[in-house]
């Protein structure tokens, strides 16, 4: 009677459920809409790196002394005077000096730097630095300020591109992914993309509609302070007696940053899983986070913690695929005049260092082919791993979704929108009666 009692408890727990995603994550089909997703952005990267825009400054010996993102990570007061010093320069200009300013794409700054940090990251991260973990992924806000702060032109239209790739992308991996939970279904690449592009508006939108919200607050605030700008006390007046509208639209920007932080891992699951257009899953998402705040930040702990523990392990295998191909190819390559012959073309990898660290030297123009033949290899296998983070990120949160869905709305994790279902059904009305 206790064992029957004892199993009924532990089935109608659903945060173990998190844990059944490594299986779907390494679901081919997803891990090939990632990796193409990844590709197009990349691809779009270096394209609008034509424009060098950027400035970066090098020693003699062509290694990167400065950048510009970095000094602005570093201190953004400093920025100003760093590009008026270098900006205008050009490599001739500092031929003769240890300081050689030239000019680089944006992209190429920002991968560099993305890189970087998640290494970084990466070994706070086992060095069980949490602090650390949190100022890298800080960095990033950082970065994404600088690129809209001094090349807005080119993080307007980057940005664009790039959100509407993950629009398309992580709306395939989240119906993949919704599918799999569901009904145990695995359906294709191409039926996944077909149903993401059909609400390819909605993915798109869903996370934008609130960051919109906040800026037209913001901007009504804006507003004010300009009519604050009204000489002869009348406008200090008329602010005044607005000051109780600025207070309450400055508790709708909390509000709305609180929901579009916290929510915004639901949006893309709720049009996936529900067939929602951007405004219902904009309010699936938000009443979710309100009504059981708690249970959602358990549910994310639960799945950043299973999260670690199954990249480590794909980390892990990728460096042993790594290795091990490089360790014997170097039996076959390496001969007793020159042991380290294969370093010049294919550095020794560590689990810090999937890449290896490359060796400044002489090489041939065949070694030269070879050795950027066998980068290509080695981005397409670290590509693979970024893909298995985005496909990990997309199909948690999916399932992360159902269950919070199961608890707010006592929806059946089993029920899922098909092209079966009424175009018209009615929008999602949250159920405000409901007791906490």
């Amino acid at each position: 009677m206790n064992d029957e009692k004892d199993s009924k408890v532990f089935s109608n727990l659903l945060f173990p459920k998190i844990c059944q995603t490594f299986l779907m994550v390494i679901h081919p089909g997803k891990l090939i809409i990632a990796f193409m997703a990844l590709t197009v952005i990349c691809l779009t990267g270096w394209i609008m790196d034509f424009s060098k825009t950027a400035v970066i400054v090098e020693n003699k010996q062509g290694e990167v002394v400065s950048t510009e993102l970095g000094v602005y990570i570093a201190d953004p007061d400093r920025i100003d005077n760093y590009l008026e010093e270098y900006g205008p320069k050009t490599r001739t200009e500092g031929i003769n000096s240890q300081q050689i300013p030239q000019r680089k794409g944006v992209f190429f700054l920002l991968w560099r730097f993305s890189a970087e940090r998640f290494n970084e990251a990466v070994h706070d991260f086992f060095a069980f630095n949490l602090p650390g973990v949190a100022v890298n992924i800080a960095a990033y806000f950082k970065a994404a300020r600088w690129v809209l702060t001094y090349h807005s032109v080119y993080c307007v239209i980057f940005f664009i591109i790039m959100f509407a790739v993950i629009a398309l992308a992580g709306g395939a991996i989240c119906r993949i992914t919704a599918l799999q939970f569901a009904r145990g279904e695995k359906p294709g690449i191409v039926e996944a993309l077909r149903y993401s592009k059909k609400k390819f508006w909605s993915f798109f939108a869903a996370p934008l509609f609130p960051t919109a919200l906040l800026v037209l607050a913001g901007l009504c605030i804006s507003l004010l302070g300009l009519i604050g700008r009204i000489p002869g006390g009348v406008g200090q007046v008329i602010m005044a007696l607005t000051a109780p509208l600025i207070l309450l639209a400055g508790v709708a920007i909390a509000l709305l940053s609180i929901g579009t932080v916290a929510g915004f891992n639901l949006m893309y699951p709720a049009v996936a899983y529900d067939g929602s257009d951007f405004l219902d899953a904009f309010s699936r998402s938000f009443h979710y986070i309100f009504r059981r705040p708690w249970r959602m930040g358990f549910y994310s702990t639960i799945g950043v913690a299973y999260g670690a523990v199954c990249y480590i392990f794909v980390r892990l295998f990728v460096f042993l695929l790594i290795l091990s191909s490089r360790w014997f190819l170097q039996i076959g390559y390496q001969s007793s005049d020159e042991p380290n012959k294969l370093s010049a073309i294919w550095p020794e990898p560590s689990f810090m260092n999937l890449r290896g660290t490359s060796q400044l030297a002489e090489i041939s123009g065949a070694e030269s082919f070879a050795s950027v033949v066998i980068l290509l290899s080695l981005l397409v296998v670290l590509g693979l791993l970024v893909s298995f983070i985005i496909s990990y990120y997309f199909s948690t949160n999916t399932i992360i979704y159902s269950l919070m869905r199961n608890k707010v709305e006592d929806i059946a994790l089993e029920e899922i929108y098909t092209h079966t279902d009424s175009i018209n059904a009615e929008p999602f009305v949250p159920e405000s009666e409901e007791p906490l």
